[in-house]
């Protein structure tokens, strides 16, 4: 299971507001079998079973941004790819609060 999280910055708008190109990159990726996402503050967490999804997914959010008026785009990207065992994103973050002590 591969799971990515994926900041966009949007440069050379006329704005600072990005909350319309990143509702627009959530848009341009439709429907796809198996891919789960979350939005965050501070990006989108994005998870398949197939590495090559996730990539095709970050392409098409970032194509989207060009697409919607931005001259540049900056863009973060981390990838976790786990191959020994099936898991999701909110399994991440369940296992480490679990092993808090301060819950």
């Amino acid at each position: 299971m591969a799971v990515a999280e994926l900041t966009l910055v949007p440069i050379g708008t006329n704005t600072t507001s990005i909350s319309k190109y990143i509702a627009n990159a959530l848009d341009s990726i439709g429907e796809i079998e198996g891919l789960t996402y979350e939005l965050n503050p501070m990006g989108t967490v994005i998870s398949h079973s197939d590495l090559s999804v996730l990539y095709d997914v970050i392409r098409k959010m970032q194509e989207s941004v060009f697409e919607n008026g931005a001259n540049r785009v900056y863009s973060v990207i981390k990838i976790d790819d786990r191959r020994d065992k099936n898991y999701t994103f909110k399994d991440k973050v369940k296992s480490v609060n679990e092993k808090r002590k301060n819950k």
